[in-house]
């Protein structure tokens, strides 16, 4: 049987490294791409491999994902992917509005409204004050966090209300200048057990 000529190369190498004294190498047979997957990169010697992005913090801001923010303008573009190029499938109009960014894209964050439609909307329409809206069909604004205390004010669905602050059941809220708490059962825009302060 006849060997090819990289196999008496390979023969003739750990030959000479036996002759000198040192243990011939040991190959071993190559990993196929079936067994591993894929192609898989292979860092090279003496340098370290990122450690895994974490999937909830944004990978432009590393802030936290979700996270809610609220529209800056009277106007903006939810596009279907985060460039101009892409096509508008909502426009949202109302200033102050809260929104919830699940995803991040150099400039374009994926943001979603309380029904959970939306899209990729610039950064620069988007704001780190918080609202919330009401979600119920009528909120009682109270004195204090509780709910024997004072009904102070009314809101009802869809109300606008911008965040004072937030202790993790309840959020202190002002609607046109007036003032008073509510259940977090009653908003969207915050989640429970978030304190702002």
């Amino acid at each position: 049987m006849g060997m090819t000529f990289g196999q008496f190369l390979r023969w003739q190498v750990m030959i000479v490294a036996f002759a000198a004294g040192a243990a011939p190498a040991q190959t071993e047979p190559p990993i196929s791409a079936e067994e591993t997957g894929g192609t898989q990169a292979v860092p090279a010697p003496g340098t370290t491999t990122a450690a895994p992005r974490d999937p909830s913090r944004g990978q432009v801001t590393n802030l936290p994902l979700p996270r809610y923010v609220t529209l800056k303008t009277d106007e903006g573009n939810a596009r279907r992917g985060p460039g101009l190029t892409h096509r508008i499938d909502w426009v949202f109009k109302r200033a102050g509005m809260p929104l919830k960014v699940t995803a991040e894209y150099e400039n374009w964050r994926r943001i979603e409204d309380q029904e959970g439609l939306g899209g990729w909307v610039h950064y620069s329409l988007l704001s780190g004050v918080r609202s919330v809206l009401i979600q119920a069909e009528l909120a009682d604004f109270r004195s204090a966090p509780d709910t024997a205390a004072e009904v102070v004010l009314r809101a009802e669905r869809g109300v606008i209300a911008k965040i004072v602050e937030c202790n993790p059941d309840w959020c202190r809220l002002s609607v046109d200048g007036e003032k008073g708490w509510v259940s977090k059962a009653a908003l969207w825009g915050v989640e429970s057990g978030e304190i702002i302060e």
